[in-house]
């Protein structure tokens, strides 16, 4: 239908018409281009030209010209390099439509906004706007969409598709929802492109998340291939489009699950026209901070001890678990408020500068404990100091008056009073040289005498202080006394040897956060989380504390929780923590045809947790295929990487369930002549190779084609198992393969499928 429609539209008068429009787009955008480049030049003169007439350092008239120019130049550059970014495709489509009480337009959307100089008329419109709204969610006739505070109403005449490339019309079509042919002609596309395209077919359920309320928290379920990665992705873009005013991109910040996943979506946040959000994980951040530098220990190796011993290789007094629950952060309040009380005990010092009492101890414990408990620890006490010495500053001045007028009143009164002249001049003289002796001195005391006060207050080492709460026995007694005398041993013993894990940044953070406080360097004010089921309820809550804000847009899927010994099981301990937060379920793929879903659906079934089958898009493709083969076979391997190829793929994936088994096949693969590479943490994505991919770290990914190997160790039917083959199974998005001995080695008895190769 879509290739009939595409054909078609090449000889109707109306393709023309769009031709036309599309000409004389490029051609404005041409002309805005030339205009740049003379600005820019302008520009540059203009500022050399202010810099040589820049005698001094407050030649106000020459350094305005220099700021102006300079706010111009970076004008000039970012309408230049929007405009070459889009122009090749400046619109993915157009709305007919006429506003209550106004004239009809055509509106044609694109990824940035462009209005006529003059004219001001529009002649892209930013598919964030409020009107394109209309586009995704509006069917025709009578429609209405939200305007800040306001709602407008209107009439929906048609919505239009356009297929553009390289600045060319290929087609056209009329559609009513954005769920039709181009829809379908994105998902048949390649793995490597996809992420860059969903702006055009933004769907109903997913734009609502996108466009959900900006000033409150949403979490998201979503199923594998559903779009939650390049919803929160867009819902980045858009907020920075509506909330731009009050947020700088620098205040917001991406948590990945890993760097290859940044190096994964490095492309799409420039295409989105969203630039200098820091995009870093976890570990990356925590560390930087709190300054703390650590050698973490791969946070995949627990996993892999699980995924080759089982669930059993867990002690049952589950240390990880235990330090990712908020039972862990009530340990470290009882600590710091230890710590707290330490503190506040040093204040039983009245300030004195010589014999006068400056402040009491008493009300500065009491500012301590009370007035000022809603800042850090640390932040206390350099305001505590502030105070003191305002204080001593203002008394001291005080003092030496009083004490001044004192020696004046007792110098005039021996001059006056005393007869004798030997025994006047030994009084005055005395009583002067005690006022210059100590006046001098208070008057240096009092220079020091807040720092000397608040010398007692030694700033606490974030790192040694957690060592000692993981290793000090009478500690642990008094903070702990729900453990057991074996459970308290075991934790002490656990901590023997200074080795840190994933899960103990949550703790080093917020006892930052609590004890010294977050800089304003490190202080987003919101934060986007993909991957989140492999987050503890404790991290979130650190974070939460430690940025003071609720502001978060999480996205996950709990069938994919691996490291769920240690992370998430389940959403409603999220929502308690979250109690402003809106909750969204999306159950559509967009990745993988119905043949290769209803291949995971039957493994997402086996899970513990209930979870709905995921529903994918009608579009069709090859069955998955087996292929039996009683041990790893490189030159079988190659014959099936070699086939795939010629069906036009190239981004393909061979899976294995562990590390160890990803290296040993590349090993095997490569001393055969296949070119293989392993994918790592650190690997850059691309090129014509076939990937090896443990299992974990294809969480996230996606690929035209793959093929899961199962040989020496198969996926038992086991919590962890079941999950790591789901996700595996679902990073295809047009052809699957299951190399291996047999169908119960991939969980799957009860199947028949294509192929059974020998």
């Amino acid at each position: 239908m879509a290739e009939h429609i595409e054909r078609s539209t090449t000889q109707q008068p109306e393709f023309q018409k769009e031709v036309e429009r599309l000409e004389y787009t490029k051609q404005y955008m041409g002309e805005l281009l030339e205009a740049s480049q003379r600005d820019l030049r302008a520009v540059q003169d203009k500022i050399k030209e202010s810099m040589a007439n820049l005698e001094y350092i407050d030649s106000s008239d020459s350094y305005i010209n220099i700021l102006t120019n300079s706010r111009f130049f970076e004008l000039a550059l970012n309408q230049k390099e929007s405009l070459e970014a889009v122009k090749k495709k400046p619109y993915f489509a157009r709305i007919h439509f006429q506003r209550t009480g106004e004239l009809e337009e055509l509106l044609y959307i694109g990824k940035t906004s462009l209005f006529h100089n003059e004219t001001f008329e529009p002649i892209i419109v930013d598919w964030r706007s409020p009107v394109a709204n209309v586009y995704y969610d509006g069917r025709l006739g009578e429609i209405s969409y939200p305007v800040r505070d306001e709602v407008f109403t209107g009439h929906l005449f048609s919505k239009r598709q356009y297929k553009i490339e390289d600045g060319e019309l290929l087609s056209f079509q009329d559609v009513d929802l954005t769920t039709n042919d181009d829809l379908l002609q994105a998902l048949s596309g390649k793995a490597d492109v996809r992420l860059t395209e969903i702006v055009a077919t933004i769907q109903k359920e997913q734009n609502e998340i996108i466009r959900a309320h900006l000033k409150q928290p949403i979490l998201v379920q979503g199923a594998a291939g559903s779009g939650k990665t390049t919803i929160a992705l867009h819902r980045i873009s858009y907020f920075l489009y509506t909330m731009g005013e009050h947020f700088n991109p620098e205040q917001l910040m991406i948590l990945a699950p890993n760097k290859l996943f940044i190096e994964y979506i490095g492309d799409v946040l420039p295409e989105l026209g969203v630039e200098q959000i820091c995009q870093t994980t976890y570990a990356e951040y925590v560390q930087n901070a709190t300054g703390i530098k650590l050698k973490l220990q791969n946070p995949n190796e627990q996993l892999e001890t699980i995924v080759e011993e089982g669930l059993d290789a867990l002690p049952s007094f589950n240390i990880p678990q235990i330090k990712g629950s908020l039972f862990y952060r009530n340990l470290l309040d009882r600590y710091i408020k230890i710590h707290e009380r330490t503190l506040a005990d040093l204040f039983n010092e009245d300030v004195f500068i010589e014999k006068y009492r400056i402040m009491r101890g008493s009300h500065l414990k009491k500012l301590f404990l009370e007035e000022f408990a809603y800042m850090p620890i640390e932040k206390r006490i350099e305001r505590i100091k502030k105070i003191v010495q305002t204080e001593v500053k203002r008394k001291s001045k005080a003092v030496l008056s009083s004490l001044n007028t004192r020696y004046e009143d007792m110098i005039g009164k021996a001059l006056s009073g005393l007869r004798d002249p030997d025994k006047r001049r030994e009084t005055v003289t005395k009583f002067i040289d005690e006022r210059d002796e100590r006046i001098p001195k208070i008057t240096a005391e009092a220079k020091s005498t807040a720092t000397v006060y608040m010398k007692r207050f030694e700033k606490a080492k974030i790192k040694q202080m957690y060592r000692k709460f993981l290793t000090d026995r009478q500690l642990l007694q008094e903070l702990a006394p729900e453990w057991t005398f074996e459970q308290q041993e075991k934790f002490l013993q656990a901590h023997t040897k200074e080795k840190w894990a994933l899960e103990d940044l949550a703790a080093l953070y917020y006892l930052h956060a609590k004890i010294k406080g977050i800089q304003d360097q490190w202080k987003m004010r919101v934060v986007f989380i993909d991957e989140v089921q492999d987050y503890s309820l404790f991290q979130l809550a650190a974070l939460q504390d430690g940025l003071e804000t609720d502001m978060f847009t999480m996205v996950g899927d709990l069938a994919q929780g691996i490291h769920s010994y240690r992370s998430l099981t389940e959403w409603d301990s999220v929502l308690d923590l979250f109690p402003r937060a809106n909750y969204f379920t999306l159950q559509k793929s967009y990745r993988t045809t119905i043949e290769i879903m209803e291949i995971a659906n039957k493994i997402l079934k086996k899970m513990d947790e209930d979870l709905p089958l995921v529903e994918p898009v009608v579009r069709h493709g090859n069955e998955p295929t087996f292929v039996q083969a009683e041990f790893f076979d490189p030159e079988k391997i190659n014959e099936l990487y070699q086939s795939i190829g010629q069906n036009g793929h190239k981004s393909i994936a061979l899976i294995c369930k562990t590390t160890a088994e990803a290296t040993h096949y590349a090993k095997l693969l490569n001393k055969a002549g296949v070119p293989a590479e392993t994918l790592s943490d650190e690997s850059e994505l691309g090129g014509d190779k076939l990937l090896i991919v443990p299992s974990h770290l294809a969480k996230g990914l996606e690929f035209d084609a793959v093929i899961i190997a199962a040989f020496d160790i198969p996926y038992f039917d086991t919590a962890i198992d079941r999950k790591l083959l789901y996700v595996a199974l679902t990073r295809a998005m047009h052809e699957l393969y299951l190399v291996g001995p047999g169908l119960g080695f991939f969980l799957l008895d009860e199947v028949s499928l294509a192929g059974n190769k020998a």
